[in-house]
């Protein structure tokens, strides 16, 4: 059975105009920003169970360098875990340090 969710999410702060979306297909998923039908930016998740998933990967083009993409996608994915009460395990090293920086998201964390 494929299962496929996608949303999408307005821009997070004036500074950054890009629209992130959010596509679950199956176990994967990802919350990214395209552009003219190009991925410029991403993070990337597995589905382990109903409720939780394992952020694996993020990847920001250099096009958006120094612009708060990577911080505005896991904005978006904590958002998307307290809406659907998701837990998450941030094995992606980026992902993994601003949750260690950030203490207001850690809620979310398994």
């Amino acid at each position: 059975m494929h299962h496929t969710l996608t949303q999408t999410y307005p821009p997070l702060r004036t500074t950054m105009p890009h629209t992130i979306h959010h596509r679950e297909l199956d176990a994967k998923g990802a919350f990214y920003i395209e552009h003219n039908g190009q991925r410029l930016a991403e993070m990337t998740y597995s589905r382990t169970n109903a409720t939780m998933v394992i952020v694996d990967h993020t990847e920001v083009d250099t096009s958006l360098s120094g612009q708060g993409v990577g911080r505005a996608l896991l904005s978006a994915l904590v958002q998307w875990a307290r809406a659907t009460g998701t837990k998450v395990v941030p094995l992606c090293p980026f992902a993994k340090a601003q949750f260690d920086k950030d203490g207001a998201l850690r809620d979310v964390l398994v």
